[in-house]
């Protein structure tokens, strides 16, 4: 099985990397059309800034590359939120392959008496969990998440997170699944959570 990471300037691909080799499973680290095209599994990562991110992915043509793939492919973080319609995040039109908006988190949110940090960093809970990689995971599993953006609970969303409010933990769309947290930072849950999606 070919597995390919897509290669651009908001990847956090180590850890990635890691993740995989401890699953015994190969990958190429890639921007190349070819190579993505002919992969059997594409994992599109992210950390960092949505417009920046954005503007490398115009600049490869990775725009229009990744939402005409028929393989699955798997969103995580940034790379999720890229994927969505737009984000608040620099005013950033994406790639729209799901047709939801990416929000900030007010600066100013409370929990009762408690002033609730932005981003929202560390491990949290998801839960209302449906689709094929969330088989195997119990409802409230934990896992680890670093964002100030997040989108809201959609017709997509097959993993919910409260905090501020309730946001989309992971989505899916016919060949196209994401998450919102670093599943490959997430202990038991995120390597579940890859290992289903290679197993696609």
């Amino acid at each position: 099985m070919k597995t390919v990471i897509i290669k651009y300037n908001a990847g956090n691909v180590q850890s990635v990397m890691y993740a995989l080799e401890r699953l015994g499973a190969g990958y190429l680290l890639t921007d190349d059309e070819a190579d993505i095209r002919s992969a059997d599994k594409v994992i599109f990562p992210g950390v960092g800034e949505a417009s920046t991110a954005m503007a490398y992915l115009r600049q490869r043509g990775l725009d229009k590359i990744i939402p005409s793939l028929k393989q699955p492919v798997l969103g995580t973080c940034v790379g999720m939120q890229l994927m969505c319609r737009h984000s608040e995040e620099n005013n950033t039109n994406c790639m729209g392959i799901f047709d939801i908006d990416v929000r900030r988190f007010p600066a100013n949110a409370t929990l009762g008496e408690t002033r609730l940090k932005v981003p929202h960093t560390g491990w949290n809970s998801i839960h209302d969990l449906r689709g094929p990689l969330t088989a195997g995971l119990t409802e409230n599993a934990y896992v680890y998440f670093v964002h100030s953006y997040a989108a809201d609970v959609c017709d997509y969303t097959t993993a919910t997170c409260d905090y501020v409010r309730p946001f989309s933990a992971m989505l899916h769309r016919d060949n196209f699944y994401a998450a919102q947290f670093h599943a490959e930072i997430s202990g038991d849950a995120g390597q579940r959570i890859l290992e289903n999606f290679l197993n696609l």
